[in-house]
């Protein structure tokens, strides 16, 4: 790829993504835990190269959506958001373990790890291998791109984007690492991208550290711990951890099982003394996987776990709820993806614990256990300050579809032949402006079934359509009785009904019919 090409050609067909839409940052200078708080939204128009070219020259920073209309991707990235991180040992790290992909520094100093391949790849697939990628570096939870498995593209949905690197590219802070830990220009980027283009079969097969049969059933976090070397100081937590595994797989020998494996798997082995105790812990209380403690929390991937036999099982657990947008229509709709798999809600669902979870029931087939209320609240309040926000016409906001009807209140087939039937309801246009009483404009409204506007609203978007706010006062007009009148109206520009037929120019001769 990229014969003939030049460098933004190269660079934009590197991340080929959805095909209809692409992502915008803007990023203000406050920070949230060590990252700069941004607005992103998504924007309805291709990622075209003119914008890929004013990205690179720092006129504005776009993102790709990886996930295609037809749920495949051409790359993928995890998104590593924790500071300060040593990027070059992240390269180092993946290089050594022969996992093609590139390492880049993010806008807010972390990491993302692109992937590239020479062809599609399910984007289930590639999420399923991702997450066992940064469980497998230390990075389990953070986020995969695509957020998910499958669009509701008929839904209006789009997906999440990534921001791209090598914003402003000559003097960039979004590098790429070369093999010596220095940064990579952009077009040394696109060389490592071309040297580790995988086939989608040779990644699902990458096999992380080594293989070790009998925890195949067992949690990611154990898998990875045990694969690669339990780290010092960690060694009475991790056999804390496993003896919920080993009270899941031998329910009737499960202390012998926690020796065997301290003595084959742990370097060197928690002395006797110390697996007394947390054996007669666990002989007098059923615990449950302590998830949120190094050093499993970095090596978690929960959607995995849930597939393992004695793991944290399909009911156990909360479901994974990331990857939340909205659709700025009115009223809006929300997508988000739960296990990595698309949700649309209105947004009564997305507020109230057991309404997300008939939502669920009836899209995915899946039953997400309840939050406390208060835990909800936070959750949603945390991913809506991360989320984006997709674009829509007009038409689809409450002032478009009042427009719409207010322009065919004043253009339709009922209009006043005087200012005299204006006193009947009908709209008279006379000047440049058009006048209505405001109680047949409701009317209409109300027939037309939007009722969405209070009459408060309706008088606000009318003063706002005047240049100098004033909408309303009283029209003066000669009756057909011969005496002059007043009447309570308001008033806005007069909608133009005239269409422009464009100059024809007839050469030749005229040819008679």
């Amino acid at each position: 790829m990229g014969a003939g090409m030049n460098l933004a050609q190269r660079f934009m067909a590197a991340f080929e993504g959805f095909s209809a839409a692409h992502g915008q940052t803007q990023i203000s200078e406050e920070r949230r835990a060590g990252k700069q708080k941004a607005k992103s939204f998504i924007v309805r128009q291709p990622l075209t190269l003119e914008l890929i070219e004013g990205h690179l020259a720092g006129a504005k920073g776009v993102g790709s959506i990886p996930i295609k209309e037809n749920n495949k991707c051409s790359f993928g990235a995890l998104d590593i958001d924790q500071y300060p991180l040593d990027l070059a040992a992240i390269d180092k790290r993946l290089r050594d373990n022969d996992i093609p992909a590139v390492v880049c520094r993010s806008k807010s100093g972390g990491a993302h790890i692109f992937f590239f391949f020479t062809e599609e790849i399910g984007a289930g697939e590639f999420r399923d291998k991702a997450g066992e990628i940064s469980a497998f570096l230390g990075y389990g939870g953070c986020e995969v791109f695509p957020k998910q498995e499958q669009l509701l593209v008929e839904r209006g949905d789009v997906g999440n984007f990534i921001n791209l690197p090598y914003f402003d590219s000559e003097q960039t802070m979004r590098y790429a690492i070369k093999e010596d830990g220095d940064e990579a220009e952009i077009e040394e980027f696109l060389e490592l991208v071309e040297a580790r283009r995988c086939t989608p079969d040779a990644f699902v097969t990458l096999s992380l550290g080594r293989s070790l049969d009998e925890f195949m059933e067992y949690p990611p976090c154990m898998q990875s711990l045990f694969s690669v070397g339990v780290p010092e100081g960690t060694r009475n937590i991790v056999m804390f951890g496993t003896c919920v595994a080993c009270k899941k797989e031998q329910p009737e020998n499960w202390k012998g099982r926690l020796e065997e494996i301290n003595m084959s798997h742990v370097q060197p082995p928690l002395p006797a003394s110390e697996m007394v105790i947390i054996q007669t812990q666990h002989e007098k209380k059923e615990y449950g996987f302590p998830c949120q403690q190094e050093p499993f929390k970095s090596r978690c991937n929960k959607t995995l776990c849930k597939t393992k036999q004695f793991g944290i099982g399909g009911g156990s657990a909360s479901a994974d709820i990331t990857g939340l947008c909205v659709v700025k229509s009115e009223p809006p709709v929300w997508f988000c993806d739960v296990d990595g798999k698309r949700v649309e809600l209105i947004t009564e669902e997305l507020q109230t614990p057991q309404k997300f979870q008939k939502a669920c029931m009836e899209q995915i087939h899946q039953m997400p256990p309840l939050m406390k209320l208060g835990d909800w609240q936070a959750m949603v309040t945390m991913l809506m300050s991360d989320m984006s926000e997709i674009e829509v016409p007009e038409e689809l906001t409450y002032k478009g579809q009042f427009m719409d009807f207010l322009e065919e209140f004043c253009t339709g087939r009922v209009q006043a032949a005087s200012p005299e039937e204006l006193a009947l309801g009908k709209p008279w246009t006379e000047d440049g402006l058009t006048y209505f009483r405001i109680e047949s404009l409701i009317k209409y409204l109300r027939n037309n079934r939007f009722d969405t506007y209070s009459r408060g609203q309706i008088q606000e978007r009318l003063k706002e359509m005047n240049p100098d706010g004033n909408a309303s006062g009283q029209k003066k007009f000669k009756g057909s009785d011969g005496q002059w009148k007043n009447i309570r109206v308001w008033h806005i520009p007069a909608f133009s009904s005239e269409v422009e037929a464009p100059d024809i120019d007839i050469q030749g001769e005229d040819i008679p019919f």
